[in-house]
């Protein structure tokens, strides 16, 4: 009785390792995809793989954190040019990114708050420029 539980629960464990390891994988593979899209100044691109890289969270992977990083930065450099569009869909995005993600928790609270305060006050700056 006891060796049919023990394959069981080897076989549940190993499933449970390789689907992490898998996601982590994954993950990373966003994250450069990011960086290259990053590199090669081609903003969407940037944006998919940082993004995909949150919406894969890991709770104990700093990827997610770095990915959200570099959006807001792009973030801050679209608005800098003034480019209001690109700057509102990297918050969007960003916001949106924590949302999907599901934990014990919600995952990046104080990222969404930033990210609904910025949208707020681009939105906001939009609708004055345009009256």
């Amino acid at each position: 009785m006891t060796r049919p539980l023990i394959t069981i629960l080897i076989a549940v464990l190993l499933s449970f390792t390789l689907l992490i390891l898998n996601v982590n994988h994954r993950q990373k593979v966003q994250y450069l995809e990011g960086m290259k899209g990053e590199q090669a100044e081609n903003f969407m691109v940037a944006l998919t793989g940082y993004e995909s890289a949150i919406r894969m969270y890991l709770p104990f992977s700093a990827l997610p954190e770095q990915s959200a990083q570099r959006i807001w930065a792009l973030a801050e450099i679209a608005e800098r040019k003034g480019d209001t569009e690109r700057a509102l869909a990297a918050y969007r995005s960003l916001r949106s990114a924590w949302y999907a993600v599901r934990w014990l928790r919600q995952p990046g609270q104080s990222w969404i708050n930033r990210c609904n305060t910025r949208i707020a006050a681009l939105t906001a700056q939009r609708k004055g420029s345009t009256q």
